[in-house]
């Protein structure tokens, strides 16, 4: 599962990597800065939830990017492995300038999107220039290898991280989340 070939004459989008708990009162610097690189107010967010167990999240990234000016917001609640399969699902994700998605489980996300035709359609979104932002589990999500699970400390040690597929934006690096607040070195370096 690696990126999508770019096609000549395509630059491949950006991929925007966001820690986790980001600015969403005040400033919002990261996404504002991510509704600019999208087209500002002619951009079209698609905000993808799944990684979220609770049902409102779609609705305040929606309002969030409302509220900085994104031209056209879009929830795109995939739910099941079956969601991920739908035509007219896929053809209005394809019209995005710039998905986003939320935290939560980035093995829910790994469980519900990999291997679907969503997974497969954001690569290529990607590779043709469509620009893909996540927070803390969508941040991990987008490499091709993610961290699952792992535990807490500064010292790397034998078995402390659990490795799982990710969507395959990139095959370069392997984004971990919150890493400084719940003291995440270990596994990194693990």
């Amino acid at each position: 599962m690696s990126p999508s070939r770019v096609e000549e004459g395509n630059t491949r989008g950006y991929i925007c990597p966001i820690g986790g708990a980001e600015d969403k009162v005040g400033d919002e610097v990261i996404l504002r800065r991510f509704v600019e690189l999208a087209g500002g107010k002619r951009a079209r967010i698609a905000v993808i939830p799944t990684a979220s167990e609770l049902r409102d999240t779609g609705e305040r990234y929606e309002k969030l990017f409302r509220d900085l000016h994104a031209g056209e917001v879009s929830v795109h609640a995939f739910e099941t492995r079956h969601d991920c399969e739908d035509e007219r699902a896929l053809t209005a994700l394809d019209r995005a300038t710039g998905v986003f998605m939320t935290g939560g489980s980035q093995v829910r996300l790994s469980a519900t999107l990999g291997g679907t035709s969503v997974a497969v359609q954001l690569r290529r979104m990607n590779a043709r220039g469509v620009h893909v932002a996540g927070t803390s589990a969508g941040a991990a999500f987008t490499s091709e290898h993610m961290i699952a699970y792992g535990d807490e400390g500064a010292t790397p040690r034998a078995g402390m991280v659990s490795l799982a597929p990710g969507l395959g934006l990139t095959n370069r690096v392997i984004v971990d989340q919150h890493f400084r607040q719940r003291d995440r070195l270990g596994r990194l370096l693990t």
